[in-house]
């Protein structure tokens, strides 16, 4: 089972090399750092994954390759997550991920460009600048600009931000959920949770351990979710097998679900991501509501691909919801349609546009 929909196939695992030092934007996300340089567009898209040498730390695999050695490694391998609920984790594995990443997309070792970078809302201002000193011990010409997820997803899935009129986005990634009503180029009203894709996964596991006594992994579960998970009830619900181990006799074992078990297991964390929905929607000024009932909800993000997830939305706020035009890439087309577009955006966001 293959995670098709965390995977765009003409832009995932591809690396366009981009001579001299260009801007460059990144949505450095827990599950996938997206890198996008200005006028080539996406030119990398690989998992936040670091497999490194346990005694000094020196990495041995970077993205793809690295998550495919997940629970695979001896004990002199380590597979680390640098980043953890959108926000980074382990510093020093983080700064060496995103200097690979910058290295594989610039033909000159020395290049230093600048940089946008996208962090959730929700950050305290020591976790902010922890991202702009990794940035800029990377490789990125000081200062790093820092641009909030939920605004780069909105300019993504090409809302009107800068107009006198409420935009509405959710953003659902892998640790973090962005809501966010925008108008004027601000934020009005913001929620950020730390609950994401990753939770659910974690959900996942914790179900077919807690109720069919069977361990699966950390991949498998998430394939698990992505191919059989749901937010709302489905038309047809079926029946499925996963393969995993006995935790009371430690052998290869099976354990056989239905969706409808699998979505009672993603309850609580859908229901997190609807909460959080439903407080930004309550500190929404009268005007601003109006708007957003006519033009609705915007989803973003790969946990918005969820089956029922919009359905859900619908049926508890009874608004319409709907979907950006490519959920996995808004928030890096946002960052860098703010690089393509400074005389714009820049000043709007950062007070004063770069030169």
């Amino acid at each position: 089972m293959v995670d098709q929909r965390n995977r765009p196939p003409a832009r995932r695992g591809s690396r366009r090399i981009v001579l001299g030092a260009r801007d460059v934007a990144v949505d450095l996300g827990t599950a996938n750092t997206l890198v996008y340089v200005r006028g080539e567009g996406i030119v990398l898209d690989e998992p936040s994954v670091v497999a490194a040498n346990a005694l000094d730390g020196t990495p041995v695999a970077v993205g793809r390759e690295a998550k495919r050695m997940a629970g695979r490694t001896p004990d002199r391998i380590k597979v680390v997550r640098p980043l953890k609920d959108g926000v980074i984790a382990d510093f020093d594995v983080c700064e060496k991920m995103l200097r690979y990443f910058i290295q594989q997309v610039h033909s000159r070792k020395w290049a230093k460009p600048r940089m946008v970078i996208c962090v959730p809302s929700g950050v305290t201002g020591v976790e902010r600048r922890a991202v702009q000193e990794a940035a800029e011990y990377a490789g990125a010409r000081p200062p790093a600009y820092i641009i909030e997820e939920p605004m780069a997803a909105a300019i993504g899935a090409g809302l009107p931000v800068a107009e006198p009129t409420g935009s509405m986005i959710v953003d659902v990634g892998g640790g973090t959920t962005e809501v966010a009503v925008l108008s004027l180029g601000g934020v009005v009203a913001a929620q950020s949770s730390r609950v994401g894709g990753d939770e659910m996964d974690d959900a996942v596991k914790g179900f077919f351990k807690k109720e069919k006594g069977v361990d699966i992994g950390d991949r498998l579960a998430e394939e698990v979710k992505v191919r059989f998970g749901s937010a709302h009830p489905l038309v047809q619900e079926i029946r499925a097998e996963v393969p995993g181990r006995n935790m009371r006799t430690g052998l290869p074992d099976k354990a056989v679900f239905s969706t409808r078990e699998l979505r009672e297991a993603l309850d609580e964390p859908v229901s997190d991501v609807v909460d959080a929905v439903k407080v930004t929607l309550d500190r929404t000024p009268p005007e601003l509501a109006v708007d957003l009932m006519e033009r609705g909800i915007t989803l973003a993000g790969g946990g918005s691909l969820l089956i029922g997830l919009a359905d859900r939305l619908r049926a508890e706020t009874g608004m319409p919801v709907w979907m950006a035009p490519d959920p996995l890439t808004a928030v890096v087309e946002g960052a860098g349609r703010v690089l393509e577009e400074f005389s714009r955006f820049g000043e709007l966001i950062f007070g004063d546009a770069p030169e």
